[in-house]
């Protein structure tokens, strides 16, 4: 089938482009410019290139006919963040292609009620990144049930891959985490460390969508958790994460007040925004409609972007 893929050398993008080409489909890549992937591979020479500047067409609004006459049989859409966006596309695609596959988030869920999360719950998205996603969610659910729009939605949880750094045992992205564990000195958490968050490997991501092109009779119309088989508690992940670098991690707990005053604001922003969430999400249904299997746990995962952090000099078994 021919694919275009929005976003295809992105975190996600890197991983999926080149799985669409060994599953013997057609790939057009849509990007903004001639931005590289983030990993390298020989299918990349096979991939046509269409460079479409998103933000420039949506304000002109060109963008969905734009993808439309790329004439794909199945449209990929890894960068919409807005409702506008959303609907834009759908408008240009009306009945003009098979199947639309949209990435989401697993942040269209709020407080956990029942965990693991399905995705039957009601959404109860918080945040400006929640709450747009959200409505997006619904938009294109609504106009697959009005319209029979082909669509299908993937939610993904914190991405994880080498190329860029994890969400860490603090809930933040600062990766002095990962070098004080390798150090075996003390971290501090907030509370008692019994927040969670959920991580999946990009390529875990990728393969979800490629197994919902194959069984789209049964994933149009439908939402889908994509995430590792197990959420980690902060206090487990960093145990974790000490024992795979063979010092026993040393743990602090500090009540949220106090935690907060010893990292930066924008840290702490994170932080909170992540444990408040606390991400607890079912794989169940996609594992039973899609096939889904994740190859990664997640400190798997994590312990894959951390190598690439210490090969980067970013995270260091010595201080400067």
């Amino acid at each position: 089938m021919r694919v275009a893929i929005i976003g295809g050398t992105g975190h996600i993008g890197s991983y999926l482009t080149p799985r669409l080409v060994e599953a013997g489909h057609s790939v057009v890549c849509v990007s903004r410019g001639l931005k590289e992937p983030y990993r390298k591979h020989a299918a990349w020479k096979m991939i046509e290139r269409a460079e479409i500047d998103r933000t420039a067409e949506e304000a002109a609004g060109t963008f969905g006919e734009s993808i439309a006459r790329l004439d794909a049989q199945v449209v990929i859409d890894l960068t919409c963040y807005r409702l506008e966006s959303a609907e834009q596309l759908v408008e240009g695609l009306h009945r003009r292609t098979e199947h639309l596959l949209h990435c989401g988030t697993i942040w269209v869920h709020g407080p956990s009620v029942e965990v693991p999360t399905t995705e039957e719950e009601a959404r109860r998205a918080f945040g400006d990144y929640g709450e747009k996603k959200a409505a997006i969610e619904a938009y294109l659910l609504r106009e697959a049930r009005r319209s029979a729009l082909p669509v299908t939605i993937l939610h993904p949880g914190h991405l994880v891959g080498a190329g860029w750094t994890p969400v860490n045992p603090v809930g933040n992205f600062n990766p002095e985490v990962f070098s004080i564990l390798l150090r075996g000195r003390k971290i501090q958490l907030p509370n008692i460390g019994m927040e969670t968050v959920h991580h999946v490997h990009a390529d875990d991501v990728a393969q979800s969508f490629v197994r919902a092109m194959a069984r789209r009779s049964v994933s149009v119309g439908e939402s889908f958790h994509v995430v590792s088989p197990a959420a980690l508690t902060l206090r487990g992940y960093a145990e974790r994460i000490g024992t795979s670098f063979g010092r026993p991690a040393q743990i602090e707990f500090l009540p949220w007040e106090e935690w907060r005053k010893g990292v930066s604001e924008k840290d702490a922003a994170v932080t909170w925004d992540h444990i408040a969430h606390s991400p607890n999400c079912s794989i169940a249904k996609a594992r039973k409609l899609l096939g889904y299997e994740p190859r990664y746990t997640s400190v798997e995962a994590v312990r894959e972007s951390v190598g690439w952090l210490m090969e980067q000099g970013i995270v260091r078994a010595e201080a400067i």
